[in-house]
């Protein structure tokens, strides 16, 4: 099937809320919103303006995910943009996020000509969206112990990964130098 990505504009507050709401998100944290919270970020900016801009995954006329990019007044000023990514759970599995990662890269790199990196964050648990990271051209650069509050007092550790133009733009991976810490003397 043909995806496509669909700019969420404010009308759609109400389905934002009901696919937020609905959807079993287990590596996106324990709080969840209510509709009025949701509806009031809708208007307020928080999932559309200057910092930023939030996308329908759209598969056969049917809204199956979600990617929410922001930090992206950052951008202009050297910084580095942050994602969310959501496939509801009857579409996972078929790699609709890795084809949304694909996406969301090749947008981000093309709508801003200076933009150096991009980083996204998951959970160590997380071994699906892992591999789609390292799938498309993403390296580990962070891991952080105890990072990611889970539900019932669970911490879980989080993974970070960033790819750069230099990379997007060869086909080619690097690695950061992990050996770079000098003995003590």
């Amino acid at each position: 099937m043909d995806t496509s990505y669909q700019r969420l504009v404010a009308s759609e507050a109400d389905l934002l809320a009901d696919f937020l709401i609905n959807g079993e998100w287990p590596f996106h944290g324990p709080a969840v919103l209510g509709r009025d919270t949701i509806r009031q970020r809708v208007f307020d900016g928080f999932y559309d303006g200057d910092e930023s801009r939030t996308f329908w995954i759209v598969e056969g006329g049917e809204r199956v995910g979600l990617i929410r990019l922001f930090d992206l007044a950052d951008v202009l000023v050297g910084g580095t943009p942050l994602f969310d990514l959501r496939v509801d759970s009857a579409h996972r599995g078929r790699g609709l996020g890795g084809q949304a990662l694909a996406w969301l890269t090749g947008y981000l790199f093309t709508e801003f000509p200076d933009l150096r990196r991009i980083e996204g964050t998951t959970r160590q648990d997380n071994r699906a969206m892992r591999r789609t990271f390292l799938s498309n051209g993403y390296v580990k650069e962070a891991h952080y112990r105890d990072a990611w509050p889970g539900t019932q007092g669970h911490v879980h550790d989080a993974v970070g990964y960033a790819i750069l133009r230099r990379d997007w733009l060869s086909g080619a991976t690097t690695l950061p130098d992990w050996n770079d810490e000098a003995p003590a003397t």
